[in-house]
């Protein structure tokens, strides 16, 4: 779990983080929502520590991450795991190579371990036959799949996500969304993601952090979200005549679910 605590931050006298509280927990895909300026951006820096806060704690499982020095640091940092919005490949690197840059990096083990390992995350991320590749030659959902096997190659504890369908169609969204979401869920990680993508929200959000002008304006689920009654939240994710009707259906869907499982638990309750 990762604990944010009053952060703030300013870049000279404009204040981009005002007070953020919040957890980020393990095994759930933590959103992080809002439209550009309102320092989603920021805070995620902050929390991989490519941005120093001017106050406030950032806590890796109970370890203070704003006290410790650069070399205190690379302990959790080993822990890390991020992709980045255009996946960041090395165009000079295969597939395999860049999967295994991490390893090179910062594991002991021998040439053919790497090798193994590498070929268990292409596995998971269900890329064969691409291997010997280059970034060129694969289509965007393809070097996102390879982005996320070489966040996940060091088995890390925290994964961050930086906009992961930037670019790519709905569909292969729709793919790259349900594969982080798995990936979460079975290794346990703690997932932070930085999107602006409705359709992540609505499928992926299960614990969702809105931030409107370096405030956390709203908090809560997906399912949370449709029964929201922030008008700031709803001006965001509900602008459009299509999202509207989208909230009045994801509504109906969700009072149905309830009224069904209230139900079979009274049935339940009367057998018993």
């Amino acid at each position: 779990m990762i604990e944010l605590i009053n952060i703030r931050k300013s870049f000279g006298e404009k204040v981009i983080l005002q007070d953020v509280s919040a957890n980020m927990e393990a095994g759930k895909t933590n959103l992080i929502i809002g439209a550009s300026g309102s320092g989603k951006t920021v805070l995620m820096k902050c929390m991989v520590g490519l941005i120093n806060v001017d106050s406030g704690k950032i806590l890796y499982n109970g370890q203070d991450f704003t006290a410790m020095d650069d070399k205190e640091k690379k302990p959790i940092r080993q822990e890390i795991g991020m992709l980045f919005q255009g996946s960041a490949l090395f165009d000079s690197m295969t597939v395999e190579q860049n999967v295994m840059f991490p390893l090179d990096m910062f594991s002991k083990g021998s040439y053919k371990e790497k090798k193994r390992r590498v070929q268990e995350c292409l596995d998971r991320v269900n890329l064969k036959d691409a291997n010997n590749k280059y970034p060129a030659e694969i289509s965007g959902g393809m070097k996102k799949r390879v982005g996320i096997a070489r966040a996940i190659v060091l088995n890390p504890k925290y994964l961050f996500v930086d906009e992961p369908n930037s670019g790519l169609d709905p569909q292969t969204s729709l793919v790259i969304d349900k594969l982080i979401k798995e990936l979460t869920v079975e290794y346990n990680i703690t997932t932070v993601v930085n999107t602006h993508d409705m359709n992540t929200v609505m499928e992926s959000g299960d614990h969702i952090i809105y931030m409107h002008q370096g405030l956390k304006q709203w908090e809560g689920s997906n399912k949370d979200i449709v029964f929201a009654k922030d008008q700031k939240l709803n001006d965001f994710i509900f602008a459009s005549e299509f999202f509207k009707e989208i909230k009045e259906m994801r509504q109906s869907e969700l009072f149905q679910d309830q009224s069904w499982r209230t139900k079979k638990e009274g049935e339940e309750d009367t057998k018993s």
